[in-house]
């Protein structure tokens, strides 16, 4: 057993509650999904956490222990730490998984971690007792202690105190909490109870669980309020097992002994049950509940960055703050320390917790890259022991690999492992392959003999047969012939093989002995030529071995004597005197060069000497092999030739013997002995002829023996050009020599001036710290006078009015004085100063950037689960309702009475009912989508590592910081108290409005009562509205009142109140006649309706209204627009006069509000955006005709706006604001012209027609058709925004002038096309692919270009229209970038705007001149004019069905058409 440290994660373990009875009932949704075999659970709709262990809903007890906590209480037996501890929201099941609450009904198979832990420890104390026992070891020896510690309001409580009451707590707690000398925690001051037995045992937990803090809350009836830490400490004395078993030769001594030695284990399993995070705004806890669950979610915190630091990689090397709370350092070991440690996180599956859930979740994700190191508990004996054992046992391997071979020592004393020992290893895979080999080419012969025996017997026995002498006894005879010749064959060839073999070795042998002048060689007549060769090729060899050992020599003594004489010149060179000029480096340089070319010179020419003895060598090796070829084959001739004589000899005898035998036959076969006879005399023939081949294979071999003297003169030849090219190289390495020794004397030089020059260095280096000591001491003496001068003036307190005149006066004498006479001690203060500056401030801008954005992260994840809990309530009161319908439904069902209508309408409406909740249902789930969109991107975009800034501050940077951050919490403190100074004004203003509100409901349901004594039916039709609203206020608050449930029954009954035209007040006081009624109408305009519907009304003002007369109605818009308050801007109906009636376009409605020019304009179908030159961008709702919001505090006039997905984009100067309009006018954005992104409004409020340095003027924007890029036209090139980031991607250049419009279409491929149009007359196309960056360059320039600005441009499907200041429409392809047509004199005047007329081909445009022309978007035919305003129109948009112009008159108009325009507008 070792106790070395050993690399061990936390496991982490996920739990899944059920979901409850009342989360059901609400109809809270399961927004968890388990993968299938997977340890892995998917949160909302795509985001994956995976863990060790995932346990879903249906899990029980069992499993979780059995995975969690078997192997840990196995561990404690053997000397490891343990610790397991829960983690959840509060009411997520952490108290029932860990079994520290005890219910007296509680079953078998619902036991928590806990008690079983408990039983399977005792268990393996007794099975360890009795296998001792059974071997006959002596007996381990337990002893087995607890504890019960009790976090609560980071007080450490003993829960076996038993004297401890409830007053107790308040006071503060005598535990302390230490720290031994090995890193481990331990406590001071806790009852510590020794158990036996798994009872006694469970009796001390439920004693402790009992005294435990529990209280209830709304989200838990009995929730823990303080964090439970159940130890269980486990020491064990038993026998060393030894480890060393197969080393029972080597230990013989120790193995013999009888004396057993013990070791003594100690471990400490940590059972932790942690309160539940919680939120008090849910929790509803007040009091001390809510002090409760602050320190419960302090000790979570603190805990939480505990695992943030060991657990993040780039934090690992930072501090670890234990001491930040008491549960973090008593979970010291558990977390980084010496312990296996599990985690197990409970979480909830209702979508009602879905933040408390993802919360834990990425928690519990942290804590797997904790690294913990565990090591067995010993005492310092048993280390010991086991220590000197890993010892012994090491050696004795060691022992036997030097016995062994395999280990030695090389000649430099290092070990290492023996060559022989891989090479061994290798030679015995390769033996094995080849036995393998071998075995299966035996078979394959085997099989290969049998097949041909038998083709030769079959080709015998045809022979007879055809012959008509065919016999079995014949053709058995015949088989068991060539069987056998066969055979003789193959022992032959084999014999064959061994005897040439032999022979090889025995000429090996021949010729080393003939070489060493030995006995037993062969005849020198018949070896004279091969031993000569022999000889020659030894002396060759010899002769190249000691050129490459000269060469080698030469070598390394190059190296050290440059070396040597290199260090020598350094040594005097750093002696000698400074005396060089520019001249001597000069010619230096010179030398050099020419040093260089020199040394290449040689170096290729020893390079070729050294290639041409390479192939002289080559040239040797192959005459050495021909030697060996020819060597070869004349023992392979020769043996071949006493073999075929040896054959020829068996034939013969053969042939004999078979003569013998056939003359013994009978006289009728003959004939047979004859045919036999034939063939094998064609086979000894064939023989013949065979050796004769091989005769002439002879002659030719002594023809090669005799060619051999060539080979040996040109051996000789060979061996005279290696001397000549050794005598080269040796004159070449002369040279080398010399040449080295002149780089040496030039690389002193050099070694010279640079140490000139760093002295000279060292000089200037000593000279500035000279000057900086200098500094700062000045800077002392300045501080120490200002402070002196301070602390004078402090002191010097004038008496009265002269006096104070009389010191006062001559200060601004003196001071220009003192200013002159220390110019030169003010200003390196004032440099140092602004050099330190620079980077402080650059540290303090990605400080603020950081703080921005995890600002505007929070705010916005803030927003979206104040969404989802709206969406929560929402269902919860559907859900509600719908259950009451259900409950009436079944109510009416018994009662039988008016059943089957009844029941159809209730079924109408919870089906109604059942589809808002599945949408809200379907809203909550994109809710949460975004919120996990927005965490990923949180985690991605956290770029800046806060902690490294901060610590690579120095103190004056760090005072700057400090400045910057009081200013900035200051100013941040300031608009705060302003925001709920203007809160609590809205505040008024809104409990006024209720009020008013309030009094006209009443107002109204008083007449409605009048209306109802006359008409029986709207009697009883009040009286049931206002039972169901009494009912639903019983169990609602937020149901309807009584006077809007009887203003919908007023619609349904009087048909004739119901014009279009009139007003909530105008229908209050429709039967009285007094007139100061009808002014307070003008709170309440007219709703935006379309033509057919307007000219109803109007036919129903002129005609038969209730109550009123024409004249009276007419008088309602002069009274609604004077008695509306200034500055809140309303949408006035338009009457059209006689004349223009029949005019297929026309102004129906005027936008009124804007005190200066209006210069753009941007409409949906439910809302209009309008930018003036007032500096305001508003907001109007065009369904109820009313301003509602003004977006202000722009620094020039609002020239673009466009909207898209409740964000407002307003332009002004060079800057680009984003408003959130959801809730209120709020600015979260400033974009800027060079593509700098600022948090809220940063740019400023004053009106300011200057552009900041660096920036440029934007002069339109533009959207992409998904809303998530922006294109703003800034300067001569186009900026792009990433939405999705508020990040600028990159930029559209190739203009030469200002762009001035722009607009945005996208491809089937998913491209965004961007077209432009410039000052420069040129209109651009840009292909925008997705996620491109950078600066991106024109893919089309649409020629012939504009004789003028283009001022507007409007896409229509394939086609694209221009308007310029040179009057004229064009219109463009752009599938052909070609000009299709083009309108000449198109306006009186710059054409400022263009668009295409919705439902219609009709294209729209407006000048200058205030007119609007109407043109055929296929043939660019002219449909007609229209006066739109007296003053130059600016900007044009539209939407499904209306027409909206912006124009210097301060004004929007509203254009609707009736019937098709195509045809003309009259």
């Amino acid at each position: 057993m070792t106790s070395g440290p050993d690399e061990s994660s936390v496991r982490v373990a996920l739990r899944i509650r059920p979901q409850l009875a009342k989360e059901k009932i609400e109809g809270c949704h399961i927004c968890t999904y388990v993968m299938p075999g997977e340890p892995q659970v998917v949160l909302g709709k795509d985001k994956a956490f995976t863990y060790d262990y995932v346990f879903d809903m249906d899990t029980q007890q069992d499993s979780i222990y059995t995975h969690c906590t078997e192997q840990l209480i196995d561990g404690c037996f053997e000397g490891y730490n343990a610790t397991i501890f829960a983690y959840g929201q509060t009411g997520s099941g952490k108290t029932y998984t860990m079994g520290t609450g005890f219910d007296v009904n509680i079953g078998e198979e619902e036991l928590g971690i806990i008690p079983r832990a408990v039983n399977h420890l005792f268990k393996g104390i007794e099975e360890r007792r009795q296998a001792a026992t059974e071997q006959g070891r002596p007996v381990p020896e337990f002893k087995i202690n607890a504890q019960f510690l009790e976090l609560y309001n980071e007080e450490v409580l003993d829960l076996f105190d038993t004297a401890r009451d409830f007053e107790a707590r308040k006071q503060k707690s005598n535990i302390k909490i230490h720290e031994d000398a090995n890193g481990g925690i331990y406590t001071v001051g806790v009852t510590t109870r020794t158990v036996t037995s798994a009872a006694e045992m469970m009796q001390c937990l439920k004693l402790g669980a009992l005294s435990r803090t529990t209280a209830s809350t709304q989200m838990n009836v009995q929730s823990s309020r303080s964090h439970a830490i159940f130890t269980i400490h486990l020491c064990q004395v038993r026998v060393c097992s030894p480890d060393n078993n197969d080393n029972v030769t080597d230990n013989r001594l120790v193995n013999d002994s009888e004396i057993n030695e013990f070791e003594t284990l100690t471990a400490k399993f940590h059972f932790v049950d942690l309160a539940g995070s919680e939120r008090l705004k849910r929790t509803g806890a007040t009091g001390d509940r809510a002090k409760e669950g602050i320190s419960i979610n302090c000790g979570l915190l603190a805990l939480g960055n505990v695992i943030s630091a060991l657990g993040d990689r780039s934090k690992r090397s930072t501090h670890v703050p234990y001491r930040d709370s008491k549960l973090t350092r008593l979970l010291q070991d558990s977390l980084g320390g010496n312990s296996q440690t599990v985690m197990i996180a409970c979480i909830s599956p209702s979508d009602r917790d879905f933040m408390e859930t993802l919360n834990t979740l990425k928690y519990a994700n942290r804590a797997r890259n904790i690294k913990n190191k565990v090591m067995v508990n010993q005492d310092r004996a048993s280390q010991q022991i086991s220590a000197l054992r890993t010892e012994i046992a090491r050696l004795q391997m060691e022992l036997m690999e030097y016995r062994t071979g395999k280990r030695m020592v090389g000649e430099d004393g290092i070990e290492g492992i023996n060559d022989l020992v891989h090479e061994n290893s290798m030679l015995q895979t390769e033996n094995n392959n080849l036995r393998v080999r071998v075995k299966a080419m035996q078979e394959t012969i085997d099989a290969q003999r049998a097949r041909l025996t038998q083709i030769l017997s079959d080709q015998a026995n045809q022979t007879l047969a055809k012959g008509g002498e065919g016999n079995e006894e014949i053709g058995n005879m015949i088989q068991n012939y060539i069987k056998e010749i066969e055979e003789l064959r193959a022992k032959l060839l084999e014999s064959e093989a061994v005897s040439e073999n032999l022979r090889k070795n025995l000429s090996r042998a021949s010729t080393r002995s003939s070489m060493y002048g030995g006995p037993g060689s062969f005849s020198s007549a018949l070896l004279a030529p091969e031993n000569e060769a022999s000889d020659v090729i030894e002396m060759a060899k010899k002769d190249l071995e000691k050129l490459k050992k000269k060469e080698r020599k030469k070598k390394k003594r190059y190296r050290t004597g440059a070396a040597a004489e290199g260090s020598e010149e350094g040594e005097d060179a750093d002696g000698e005197e400074d005396d060089f000029d520019m001249a001597g480096e000069e010619t230096s340089e010179e030398s050099d060069s020419e040093e260089l070319e020199e040394k290449e010179n040689f170096q290729a020419d020893l390079a070729n000497i050294t290639c041409e003895i390479a192939i002289k060598q080559k040239l040797i090796d192959e005459l050495e092999n021909s030697q060996r070829r020819l060597h070869t084959l004349k023992q392979q001739y020769e043996q071949k030739l006493m073999m075929l004589q040896n054959k020829i000899r068996d034939t013969q005898l053969e042939r004999d013997k078979v003569l013998h035998n056939m003359g013994s036959v009978e006289s009728g076969t003959e004939e047979k002995a004859k045919k036999i006879k034939a063939e094998y005399e064609k086979k000894l023939s064939s023989m013949n002829k065979e050796m004769q081949k091989l005769q002439s294979a002879q002659k030719e071999h002594a023809r090669l023996l005799r060619n051999q003297s060539q080979y040996e003169k040109q051996l000789k030849k060979l061996q005279q050009d290696v001397a000549e090219m050794k005598k080269t190289k040796v004159a070449l390495m002369r040279q080398m020599k010399e040449q080295q020794e002149r780089n040496r004397a030039a690389e002193c030089r050099r070694n010279r001036e640079i140490a000139t020059l760093k002295k000279d260095q060292r000089r200037a280096e000593h000279q500035v710290r000279q000057l900086e000591a200098q500094k700062r001491q000045q800077e002392l003496i300045l501080r120490r006078k200002n402070e002196e001068v301070t602390a004078l003036r402090r002191q010097v307190r004038p008496v009265s009015g002269k006096v104070n005149r009389k010191v006062s006066l001559p200060e601004p004498l003196q001071e220009p004085s003192h200013h002159r006479a220390t110019p030169g001690r003010s200003s390196p203060v004032r440099m140092g100063s602004i050099y330190l500056s620079r980077t402080a401030r650059a540290k303090w801008q990605s400080l603020e950037r950081r703080v921005s954005d995890i600002i505007m992260q929070r705010m916005t994840i803030s927003n979206m689960e104040t969404d989802m809990n709206r969406l929560l309530k929402q269902r919860e009161e559907l859900t509600r309702r719908r259950e009451r319908v259900s409950r009436k439904r079944e109510k009416m069902a018994v009662e039988g009475a008016d059943a089957d209508r009844s029941l159809a309408s209730l079924n109408e409406e919870l089906e109604s009912l059942s589809a808002n909740i599945d949408y809200i249902n379907d809203s909550i789930a994109d809710c949460q989508a975004n919120i996990m969109q927005m965490e990923e991107a949180k985690e991605e975009g956290d770029t800046v590592d806060v902690a490294a800034v901060i610590s690579s501050c120095n103190l004056s940077e760090a005072r700057f910081l400090l400045d910057h951050f009081m200013t900035m919490a200051i100013n941040k403190g300031l608009q705060a108290a302003q925001k709920d100074s203007q809160l609590k004004v809205m505040e008024g203003r809104l409990k006024q409005t209720e009020i008013n509100s309030a009094t006209q409901n009443q107002l109204l349901f008083h007449m409605l009562k009048e209306k109802a004594e006359i008409n029986p039916e709207l009697d009883a039709l009040l009286g049931s509205a206002l039972q169901e609203n009494g009912d639903d206020s019983s169990s609602d608050e937020s149901t309807p009142s009584p006077a809007t449930e009887a203003l919908g029954i007023l619609k349904n009954l009087l048909p004739q109140a119901r014009r279009r035209t009139t007003t909530q007040m105008e229908l209050l006081y429709a039967s009285s006649g007094d007139l100061s009624c009808e002014s307070a109408a003008g709170d309440f305009s007219a709703p935006l309706l379309p033509l057919s519907e307007r000219l109803e009304g109007l036919a129903d003002m002129q005609g038969h209204a209730v109550g009123q007369t024409p004249d009276r109605e007419q008088t309602v818009f002069p009274s609604a627009q004077s008695s509306r308050p200034a500055g809140i801007g309303v949408i006035n109906p338009v009457t059209a006069p006689k004349s223009s009636r029949g005019a297929k376009l026309q102004c129906v409605y005027v936008a009124e509000g804007h005190t200066k020019p209006v210069l753009c304009v941007d409409a949906t179908n439910d809302l209009l955006f309008t930018g003036s030159k007032d500096r305001s961008c508003k907001v109007w709702n065009l369904v109820t005709g009313q301003e509602i919001m003004s977006l202000a505090d722009h620094p020039s006039s609002v020239v673009s706006v466009r909207y898209t997905s409740s964000l407002v984009f307003t332009v002004s100067t060079a800057y680009i604001k984003v408003w959130d309009i959801r809730d209120s006018a709020k600015c979260i954005r400033t974009l800027t012209s060079s593509g700098q992104v600022g948090s809220g409004d940063t740019c400023s409020s004053v009106r300011s027609l200057s552009i900041p340095p660096g920036e440029s003027q934007i002069n339109q924007i533009a959207l992409n058709t998904s809303g998530s890029f922006l294109y703003a036209a800034a300067g001569n090139a186009v900026r792009m925004w990433d939405l999705r980031k508020f990040a600028s991607t990159g930029k559209l250049t190739g203009h030469l002038g200002p762009v001035m419009c722009l607009t945005v279409d996208r491809l089937g491929n998913g491209q965004d096309i961007v077209l432009t149009g410039s000052k420069d007359r040129h209109i651009k196309m840009f292909e925008v692919a997705e996620g491109a960056q950078g600066s991106i360059t024109s893919s089309h320039t649409f020629e012939p270009a504009h004789q003028d600005g283009v001022e507007s441009l409007a896409v229509h499907r394939d086609v694209f229209y221009s308007g310029s200041r040179d009057y004229f429409i064009k219109k463009w392809d752009l599938a052909s970038k070609q000009l299709l047509q083009q309108s000449a004199s198109a306006q009186a005047d710059w054409i400022s705007a263009l668009g295409v007329v919705p439902g219609s081909k009709v294209l729209l445009s407006g000048c200058r001149g205030g007119l609007l022309r109407l043109w055929h978007t296929d043939s660019l035919a002219p449909l007609g004019e229209v006066r739109g305003h007296d003053s130059p129109i600016n900007g044009l948009a539209t939407n499904s069905s209306q027409l909206f112009t912006a124009s210097d008159d301060r004004t929007v108009k509203i254009w609707e058409a009736s019937g098709s325009l195509e045809e003309g507008v009259n």
